[in-house]
């Protein structure tokens, strides 16, 4: 991970994930309305905007933003999108995608976390997210189908009911491999099943727990 210097608001963020090969213009825009401040630890706030990942319990930490902004550049959003996001977290990811799409399934297995990201979601007002406390590696059956999916975790491969909730020519993206060594894989749906687009990057992401990941 490179070094960063002090960096104090949105703004601050937008200009680094820009440095980091972030182009979509919407996306940029999404990061300056989104102060990351209200989505972290309470004492995390001073490096709320360097472009690192926050600690948030259970071993885990946020998803570093130029790494989450470069797999939600993969979905291609254009703003009429049903998304699902497997993996909340404390919010971020979660409130960038409301604003780039029309709304959000967002599940998330840890009760504690996914009721703080629903708190500071509310914070901010937004209100296009339905957020689900559950095993993500199933997906939202009831609410499918969707034009694209966020993984948040890694497995050796797309379970299989996520793939099934795609609708026909929508975009997943997923890191593909045991956790903490991962290929961030963009797919897309076609009428024969998934298709690999392309690697966007090489990361470290903690495993996909749940009955169609890794056990807990």
């Amino acid at each position: 991970m490179r070094n960063v210097t002090a960096q104090q608001s949105p703004d601050d963020l937008a200009r680094a994930l820009r440095a980091a090969g972030i182009r979509d213009e919407r996306l940029l825009g999404a990061v300056r309305a989104t102060p990351r401040a209200a989505f972290v630890p309470a004492g995390q706030e001073t490096v709320a905007y360097q472009d690192v990942p926050v600690p948030i319990g259970h071993g885990q930490v946020t998803t570093q933003p130029s790494l989450s902004a470069l797999m939600i550049e993969g979905l291609r959003l254009t703003g009429d999108e049903h998304v699902l996001e497997v993996g909340t977290g404390l919010g971020f990811q979660t409130a960038l995608l409301a604003r780039l799409a029309a709304d959000v399934v967002s599940v998330e297995i840890r009760p504690d976390l996914a009721e703080e990201a629903r708190n500071n979601l509310a914070r901010q007002g937004i209100r296009t997210v339905e957020l689900r406390v559950g095993d993500g590696s199933e997906g939202v059956p009831d609410r499918a189908p969707y034009d694209a999916v966020l993984v948040s975790a890694a497995f050796p491969e797309v379970p299989e009911p996520l793939a099934a909730q795609l609708r026909p020519g929508g975009r997943l993206v997923q890191p593909i491999g045991p956790g903490g060594h991962d290929q961030v894989m963009a797919f897309r749906r076609t009428d024969e099943g998934l298709e690999r687009e392309q690697i966007l990057t090489l990361a470290c992401f903690v495993r996909l727990r749940g009955r169609y990941g890794f056990p807990e």
